[in-house]
């Protein structure tokens, strides 16, 4: 498995977006989030993903050049049609907005359907973050293919549809939480495959419900499990429930599967000026506080330190920018195909 420096690996996705059809704001704005996904060690989300979204633009499934629409618009909200173009695209250009809203406005929120996979989704809400806000995200695939299975329940109901919020901070790395309420993002079924491992016992079923660790009966009719496990699965359940009716039935997407419905992401986002309730040194500094407090925990056995949540990211980026990015070699003869 090589280490690519991620510079290169952004040259090279870039590239190849370009070949198949993107423009260059477009491969610009695809190559980096791909890339920053496996600089912060998510490579579930990371360049594995361009196979899939190249087959996606051969299908038309994913429209490079698409504009996006703003359907439905009033100071404080917007309603985006994202006319199928490039997701990393169309959900930056609406955080956008959702950011200068909630500078004007205090509070602003914004969903967006019709658009292509948008990959980390802290990514978008740390843009907020860096401008003094609290956002919070959630994200499901509507009509698309599911991959969770409802509590008690054996078959896939609902995407994995993660939760993500950041906050504005004094911290070097961000803070912030983004989560599946599945066991696992679907990505990480895929980078198991890819590299020719097993997943942990609990992460997933087979088709006929029984705990399978072999990432091949996902994908024969297999489904994650909701995270919290066997004995807690029904509050990711819980959650994953809710979040699927503010990103699929808020945004227009709809629920249930459709077998011949394009693989999108729907995106509900929430944006809140910290100036409405805290000045904003004050919250970011006693934010940075809380932060020092949590890592002044004694480690308990097993553990070295404390960290909080997003600082093994950031720890993780440091590391990488300085020794590449591991790629899996299935990747990288995929990668090596598409430029050729």
């Amino acid at each position: 498995m090589p280490n690519i420096d991620s510079g290169q690996l952004t040259r090279i996705c870039n590239d190849i977006l370009i070949k198949f059809g993107a423009n260059e704001e477009e491969a610009s704005t695809v190559a980096k989030h791909l890339v920053g996904a496996n600089l912060v060690g998510h490579d579930s989300h990371g360049v594995l993903q361009l196979a899939g979204y190249i087959d996606r633009i051969k299908k038309g499934h994913i429209v490079p050049g698409a504009k996006l629409e703003v359907v439905k618009e009033t100071p404080t909200t917007a309603k985006i049609d994202g006319h199928w173009g490039f997701g990393m695209v169309v959900q930056t250009k609406a955080v956008q907005m959702a950011i200068e809203k909630a500078k004007n406005n205090m509070v602003a929120a914004v969903t967006v359907a019709c658009q292509s996979h948008i990959g980390m989704l802290n990514t978008y809400t740390r843009m907020a973050a860096s401008e003094g806000l609290i956002a919070q995200m959630h994200c499901d695939s509507g009509r698309g293919p599911k991959q969770m299975a409802p509590f008690g329940g054996r078959d896939a109901r609902m995407g994995t549809n993660p939760i993500c919020i950041a906050l504005p901070s004094d911290l070097t790395a961000p803070l912030f939480i983004d989560m599946a309420t599945s066991q696992v993002a679907a990505g990480k079924i895929i980078l198991a495959r890819s590299r020719h491992q097993q997943v942990p016992v609990g992460w997933m079923v087979d088709k006929d419900g029984n705990m399978s660790t072999n990432p091949d009966d996902f994908f024969a009719g297999g489904a994650l499990m909701p995270v919290g496990g066997p004995d807690g699965g029904y509050k990711g359940y819980g959650l994953g429930a809710v979040i699927e009716v503010f990103a699929g039935i808020l945004t227009g997407l709809g629920w249930e599967e459709d077998p011949h419905a394009r693989h999108n992401d729907g995106s509900f986002f929430i944006a809140i000026n910290v100036a409405a309730f805290q000045p904003i040194e004050k919250f970011r500094a006693e934010v940075a506080d809380f932060a020092r407090y949590l890592k002044s925990s004694r480690p308990a056995k097993g553990f070295k330190e404390v960290f909080y949540p997003g600082e093994i990211e950031w720890l993780t980026m440091q590391e990488r920018l300085k020794t590449g990015i591991p790629v899996e070699d299935d990747t990288w003869a995929a990668l090596n195909k598409l430029t050729a």
